[in-house]
């Protein structure tokens, strides 16, 4: 357990907690462990290393096996990288020519002759079938030895690991900030709260968990370790509920409930109890979740205890539709259905943050100045009270209503995705310039005092992550809209799936299209070949694991932007695959090297969504010629099989569309707003002596150098930018 909590930590700060043990002389031990981790592209910090070095040799040792496990895994270098065609991106040939060779090989092959010959009487071959396609033809080992070593560059990613405080600080930290987090968690941070909770339940806790999954996962911890529940909602209780039986606390899967101890049930039902009689009206909370409340009943055998707790049982009453309970939303249509704008305004400013997300169609609804003033002014006096990511988020919403007719994206919690034409009537610039002075008054107000503020120039076009679903889980990832540099002549993507329990195939794709989003050409399975790059050939079943790659020659391609895609061609989802992941190098052209080489990964993403098609980012080209990545995460519904680049040209491009053409709220709008505050506002890009003393730096990386009582924000802690 302790090598899991350290793992964690590494994870998610890049800090190394302070390293115990007795002392020794292991600083040849310490400089090989740099060695090490440098050739995966990390190193140690200059503080790390010599306290590494005041070890006994076998200490270090141990501590260096463990931390390059949880950093090769990060990167992606825990599994073997091989490639069908073994000199790839040498020597790929065309299309066709491979298949003809494919075909003629299995006429050659007594075992498969019969029936190739049978398929080609019917004019249509199936590839699957013939033996030397989609499974590779030379082992791990001969794949290597086609590679020349790959020659270092400037340009090679150097992660750094700093020096962290003991154990039991550090893992009370990242449990205070997982837990506190003002934006929601991705699937892979909600688990490790869980397992931080277990540890953290009865020690210290955040001031306050605003957002709801997350309470459920601490709760769960604290029902377990007898400590005080935190709910204040029916929901969460349910939430609680879900988390017990291992289902979905996000409440968008339905989860089958366990039967549960008496002491369980009981504390489950007198929480339930405790929130409904502070507030009877809570009871319309019951309503959206129905059919799981009345589940849940006949687990927790609420019928048993309706004297003993009698509010709660008038929300399993509520359930089964022998109680009434008004809802606040019902109230609102009422008013919105009879036309009355106002009267739904006023309301709604009893209600923060349902008028703040209701607040687009109340000023589309809004038919005269009257109206237009009611809706304003409710969100001038709510904007106090409603969180700062709803703020946030409302803000980029409204900034992007000032024309219509672009095309409009919807994102579900997990990724999911589809466009449509925007139809509604942009908002008048007077409308959106009062409104927009609102929003931005009220978070440079919530924004703490930042002292000197020194911040690296390539994380102003980072976006902001108001939702920790937008961003997947892995090495150098950004959230949904980020904008980042593309240094390089090489851009090479890969992925990695190994299935579960049937066979699984994954096609890596690449489409390009030019600045009207049109397709210009395409990389994949069925187009090995063309001027921009290669792809690596195809794998139909990964019992072991499998990868594909596409190399690209940035400075050859044809059009403005390329969008790689993952395709699941059959077998298991994302989801259900034993590991999948998304990554992507850049090279300089003369480095060569192996197909896979942990130094030159820039990023790499684990594939978990609920799509058949995954469109992890795409790349730009800007208007001096450079490229730059912008971060997606979108999953496409797709086929239940046979998804191919050819077939969803369309749908990709819209979404790209949507994604590119909107103005996402970044890192710089929040630099803007503490500016008017801050001490001295510095753009810094690392190549000169940070300032001595305490500064707020915000970058991409932690730099060495910095005082140590600097607050310091990167992309692992990036949600605190999002004030309270």
């Amino acid at each position: 357990m302790i090598h899991r909590l350290e793992s964690l930590v590494v994870r998610h700060t890049l800090r190394l907690p302070a390293p115990t043990g007795p002392a020794g002389q292991g600083d040849v031990v310490a400089r090989q462990f740099d060695a090490a981790l440098m050739s995966v592209g990390f190193k140690l910090s200059a503080e790390l290393l010599a306290r590494l070095s005041e070890l006994e040799a076998k200490t270090v040792t141990a501590i260096a096996r463990r931390t390059l496990g949880t950093v090769r895994e990060r990167v992606g270098d825990h599994v073997r990288h091989n490639v069908y065609f073994v000199d790839f991106p040498a020597n790929v040939p065309d299309t066709y020519d491979f298949w003809t060779r494919c075909l003629t090989d299995a006429l050659a092959d007594e075992a498969s002759r019969a029936h190739t010959l049978t398929q080609l009487r019917t004019g249509l071959v199936d590839l699957l079938t013939l033996p030397a396609y989609g499974t590779y033809r030379h082992s791990y080992a001969e794949m290597l030895a086609a590679h020349d070593e790959l020659i270092g560059a400037a340009g090679d990613r150097m992660t750094v690991l700093h020096l962290g405080g003991p154990l039991d600080d550090e893992v009370t930290a990242l449990y205070l900030a997982l837990a506190g987090s003002v934006t929601p968690l991705g699937e892979e941070g909600l688990r490790d709260l869980g397992t931080l909770a277990g540890r953290c339940a009865t020690g210290p806790q955040p001031e306050a968990i605003p957002v709801r999954e997350n309470r459920a996962v601490v709760n769960r911890a604290r029902l377990k370790a007898g400590a005080d529940l935190d709910v204040d909602t029916v929901t969460d209780v349910l939430r609680l509920a879900c988390a017990l039986s291992d289902g979905d606390v996000t409440l968008a899967e339905p989860t089958r409930f366990r039967s549960a101890s008496r002491p369980v049930r009981r504390a489950l039902l007198a929480a339930l109890d405790s929130v409904v009689a502070t507030d009877p009206a809570k009871l319309a909370d019951v309503h959206p979740h129905r059919e799981r409340w009345k589940r849940l009943g006949e687990r927790l055998h609420a019928h048993e205890y309706a004297e003993r707790w009698p509010y709660a049982a008038g929300v399993f009453a509520v359930a089964r539709g022998e109680r009434e309970a008004p809802t606040f939303d019902g109230r609102v249509e009422k008013l919105l259905g009879a036309g009355d704008v106002v009267g739904a305004a006023r309301l709604l400013g009893a209600a923060p943050g349902r008028l703040f997300r209701a607040l687009d169609r109340l000023l589309r609804t809004a038919a005269t100045a009257e109206e237009l003033e009611a809706v304003v002014a409710a969100v001038e006096s709510a904007a106090p009270e409603v969180s700062g990511r709803v703020l946030l988020s409302v803000r980029e919403h409204i900034g992007n209503r000032e024309k219509p007719d672009g095309q409009r994206v919807f994102v579900n919690r997990y990724g999911g995705a589809w466009a449509e034409s925007d139809t509604r009537p942009a908002l008048s610039a007077s409308t959106r310039e009062r409104l927009l002075a609102v929003l931005d008054t009220e978070t440079r107000r919530r924004l703490p005092d930042p002292g000197r503020l020194l911040v690296d120039p390539a994380v102003l076009d980072v976006a902001l992550p108001l939702s920790g679903r937008a961003t997947a889980a892995g090495l150098g990832v950004l959230p949904r809209g980020s904008l980042s540099a593309v240094e390089g002549d090489l851009l090479r993507f890969f992925v990695h799936w190994r299935q579960k329990r049937r066979r699984t195939d994954y096609d890596l794709s690449a489409l390009l299209l030019n600045s009207r989003y049109e397709t210009v050409t395409w990389l994949s399975y069925t187009s090995l070949a063309e001027v921009e790059g290669e792809h690596s050939g195809d794998i139909i079943d990964a019992p072991y694991g499998a990868s594909e790659f596409i190399n690209l020659r940035l400075g050859a391609v044809r059009g403005d932007f390329i969008v790689p895609q993952v395709h699941i061609y059959s077998g298991e989802g994302f989801e259900e695959a034993e590991e999948s992941f998304f990554g992507f190098m850049l090279r300089d052209a003369e480095q060569s090297g192996r197909p896979f080489e942990p130094r030159t990964v820039r990023m790499k993403s684990e594939l978990r969504g609920p799509g058949r098609v995954a469109l992890p980012l795409a790349f730009v080209r800007a208007a001096d010629g450079s490229w730059r990545a912008k971060w997606l995460h979108l999953y496409l519904k797709g086929s239940p099989a046979y998804n191919r680049v050819e077939d969803n040209q369309v749908s990709v491009a819209a979404l790209l569309r949507g994604i590119v053409e909107r103005a996402q709220l970044t890192v710089r709008h929040v630099v803007d707003l503490m500016s008017d505050r801050a001490a001295d506002v510095t753009l810094w890009d690392g190549e000169a002596a940070p300032p001595a003393g305490p500064v707020t730096y915000i970058g991409l990386e932690r730099p060495e150098g910095l005082h140590p009582d600097s607050v310091v924000i990167t992309p692992e802690n990036l949600r605190d930018l999002i004030p309270a």
